[in-house]
């Protein structure tokens, strides 16, 4: 063979080809071919006088007999590849007809194997059943954004996970594949929990940088990046600095909820309702705060909204201009506007997956330690129906989608 060749042997998806293509890059004095069949099958580096399968079976590039020794006679490029196409083939390197066939229908149908990502597609929510059928008991919920894998797949229905949500949902309110692939990289976030028991959080990275806060085991934010040993979290809107050694980070989307786990939130809200008002009908100066906080939401639940908004609030955007604050209030008040989401403050605070302060019991603190002052204002300007962002009903981080850029937030 005269100069260098890299050769390539892919798999063409949806086809029953095999087909092979190169480039001359005219170097003297070398031999080069190299193969790749369906990413790392077959690869194959003359110049190293080795061949890999899969990237784990060794074969000496000698034993790569050529069948027909004049198939080289003019030295094309095209009879090469051929060439040496066929002698891999020979040594079972190439997948048969058959085998390619396999792989090709694999490739087909990974989107609904066990395992393969799966989305909601709906504007509130889709229930989980036990059964694949509409009159079988409800286990669960998925809401707007949450994904889950695949456990089993039927023309009309699916059975999967997501969460601690286990059955069957309708196809008709479902993204698979692609589709399913492109919501999850849009909705999923980076999230950071904490490990160390208590943390300081810096401004910058290094320990003799201000600290801003406070945070605590179990506690959970939105990694903005990592910096040298260091995660940049969303500390009330502004970045915050905690080390990458108390810190495990994930990319997670919303999760379906159980049904006993959405009646145990009504009910811890029922009970701390029903507790307010009998502490208000009472002459004891007993505090009307629950003592017990089994679940998220127990304090909220007996907050009156414009403490419970302030309280989100300072979690999302504390540490952000006053106009971000008034816009993270209006985002909520446009939910309870809008049909798409439940119709009271706290339900949209609190519904699955949609305020992570809200789930991990941060919203509850707050409000038993006290809301900032320019907080409640917020949430009092919120209230009275004014926006600073229109209509939109989401928020996220700078650079994560189009719309009103506040501070370091982004509202569409």
């Amino acid at each position: 063979m005269a100069g260098v060749f890299t050769l390539a042997a892919v798999v063409i998806m949806n086809t029953s080809v095999l087909s092979a293509y190169g480039t001359d890059n005219n170097s003297e004095g070398s031999d080069a071919v190299r193969f790749s069949l369906s990413d790392d099958v077959l690869c194959a580096d003359i110049e190293s006088d080795k061949l890999s399968v899969a990237g784990e079976t060794e074969v000496d590039l000698s034993e790569l007999s050529r069948p027909d020794e004049s198939m080289l006679s003019d030295g094309s490029l095209e009879n090469d590849v051929a060439a040496g196409i066929a002698g891999a083939t020979e040594l079972g390197v190439v997948p048969t007809d058959d085998e390619l066939q396999d792989i090709i229908e694999a490739e087909e149908n990974a989107w609904k194997a066990e395992g393969a990502l799966v989305m909601a597609d709906v504007v509130t929510s889709v229930n989980v059943r036990a059964e694949a059928s509409e009159e079988s008991e409800i286990v669960g919920k998925l809401y707007t954004d949450c994904g889950g894998n695949i456990i089993e797949y039927t023309d009309d229905w699916t059975k999967l996970r997501s969460g601690k949500v286990e059955g069957w949902v309708s196809n008709d309110y479902l993204l698979f594949g692609e589709d399913a692939e492109k919501l999850y990289k849009e909705v999923g976030v980076m999230q950071a929990t904490v490990t160390g028991q208590t943390l300081r959080v810096r401004k910058e990275a290094s320990i003799d940088a201000e600290v801003l806060g406070m945070v605590a085991e179990g506690d959970v934010f939105e990694e903005v990046s990592e910096n040298d040993g260091w995660v940049v979290i969303d500390f009330e809107g502004a970045d915050g600095y905690i080390s990458s050694e108390y810190v495990t980070t994930e990319f997670v989307v919303d999760c379906g909820e159980t049904m006993a786990a959405i009646e145990a939130r009504e009910a811890a809200k029922a009970a701390a309702a029903r507790k307010a008002a009998e502490s208000k009908n009472s002459s004891s100066k007993t505090s009307t705060k629950p003592q017990t906080n089994d679940y998220y939401g127990a304090y909220a639940a007996s907050a009156t909204d414009e403490v419970l908004l302030g309280a989100l609030i300072q979690c999302e955007a504390g540490n952000q201009p006053y106009e971000a604050q008034v816009a993270v209030g209006a985002v909520v008040m446009n939910r309870v506007r809008s049909s798409a989401y439940p119709s009271t403050i706290y339900d949209v605070i609190y519904a699955s997956g949609q305020f992570t302060p809200a789930g991990n019991g941060k919203v509850d603190r707050v409000i038993a330690n006290g809301v900032m002052p320019i907080c409640l204002q917020a949430a009092q300007e919120a209230l009275s129906g004014y926006s600073n962002v229109g209509g939109a009903t989401h928020f996220r981080r700078v650079g994560y989608h189009d719309g009103i850029v506040i501070g370091v937030q982004v509202f569409w």
